[in-house]
């Protein structure tokens, strides 16, 4: 870690190592943190688990992604906690604890890329890399009070990055303000290739927005107003035409397996100690069937011919992020599953379809940050980025 303090407990304490980064360029002057899944040279990768940690050795090559930001002019200034192999939604590690959510600091940060998103809520860095696969950087951002992207499936590089499950794994990023947020899409994204009309065609998922208690709906409300206002009115549409149930299993059968094929071998070969949480979901991907997947594959080409069809070029869903603000700290681990199992019914439509999806900081409940996400076709991440800045400018 290369500043002095560390008072959000969200830099892993790596002896600090000079990593250059370019004078000038589109980002100079910001600071930003990774995530410990990407390789930065000088440093181990450690994912989050102490056995990984020492098997890891210095890295020599930096990942690209983080490469390009560097030269892109921003500093780097280290490397932040990651729930154990990305496999959690909390932001509590069973070995290296939880990261202060700057939002919110008597509630979870939400995870896996809970160092990141707390660097940036509580101001150590201007922007953090995090990683998505099930929601990992949609629901720190809706906790933390930050902006938040996944991006199109792919469309940002996640080589020299610890897997988890590849086939929804997506570079993400945190920033607290619209402003650095487009700085940094234009770095990492570069020109849309699908990207939306000035006026896009909102959606309103009547199914999405019934899964929430009335007194979340009427904290959000006035923020969709808001979105409604700069783009018009919202028409309804349904998330989850054949219900949410069977999107859930198609997602978590296809990550299961994956995340099994990903970290299966090298935690039996090596007898990894595993958090509780993280633990009880490798020991159920290890179960996962080949009919489960099969019949999963072809629910998730469903969903993504539907939703490709729904959206259009011009079509943009606007949809809670989260189910609620984040759970207290002293939450027991069954009320953390049954909150991280209701989220999945929302984040999941993104992972199954590979569309862009950002939250952005529009709502607050009990004090505590609540995120209103818009989810557009694929190859419409910079258009997305441009409608948060409208929304935070103008609103």
């Amino acid at each position: 870690m290369l500043i002095d303090q560390d008072p959000a407990h969200a830099f892993v304490p790596y002896p600090a190592v000079e990593v250059p980064h370019t004078p000038g360029g589109p980002l100079e002057g910001l600071s930003f943190a990774v995530k410990d899944l990407f390789d930065v040279a000088g440093y181990p990768t450690g994912g989050g688990n102490p056995h990984v940690l020492a098997l890891s050795g210095i890295k020599t090559r930096t990942a690209p992604t983080v490469q390009r930001l560097l030269d892109s002019g921003a500093r780097f200034v280290g490397k932040t906690y990651t729930d154990e192999l990305a496999f959690s939604m909390n932001g509590i590690n069973a070995h290296f604890g939880a990261p202060i959510n700057g939002g919110a600091p008597q509630r979870i940060p939400g995870g896996s890329s809970s160092g990141s998103a707390a660097a940036v809520s509580n101001g150590l860095v201007d922007f953090a890399l995090g990683t998505d696969t099930g929601g990992s950087v949609r629901c720190p951002a809706s906790h933390c009070g930050l902006f938040g992207l996944r991006p199109t499936h792919g469309r940002i590089s996640l080589e020299n990055c610890l897997d988890l499950a590849p086939a929804f794994d997506s570079c993400g990023f945190f920033t607290r303000d619209a402003h650095t947020f487009v700085r940094v899409g234009e770095v990492l994204l570069g020109s849309d290739p699908s990207p939306l009309p000035g006026r896009p065609r909102l959606l309103y998922p009547e199914d999405a927005w019934g899964l929430l208690e009335a007194a979340v709906r009427e904290a959000l409300n006035p923020a969709l107003a808001l979105v409604e206002a700069l783009f018009g009115e919202a028409a309804s549409a349904e998330m989850a035409p054949k219900g949410f149930e069977r999107n859930y299993w198609a997602f978590r059968y296809i990550q299961g397996r994956e995340a099994w094929l990903s970290d299966g071998e090298m935690i039996e070969r090596h007898g990894l100690v595993l958090g509780p949480g993280v633990r009880d979901r490798f020991a159920w991907s290890k179960q996962v069937s080949d009919a489960q997947v099969e019949e999963s594959v072809a629910i998730r080409d469903e969903v993504t011919t539907a939703l490709a069809a729904m959206l259009g070029s011009d079509g943009v869903m606007v949809l809670p992020t989260m189910p609620d603000i984040a759970p207290l700290l002293g939450t027991d681990e069954a009320g953390l599953e049954d909150y991280r199992n209701n989220a999945i019914k929302l984040l999941c439509l993104a992972g199954l379809s590979g569309f862009p999806q950002l939250s952005m900081p529009l709502a607050r409940r009990n004090g505590a940050p609540l995120g209103l996400s818009l989810l557009g076709p694929a190859g419409s991440d910079r258009s997305l980025i441009a409608m948060a800045q409208r929304i935070a400018v103008e609103g």
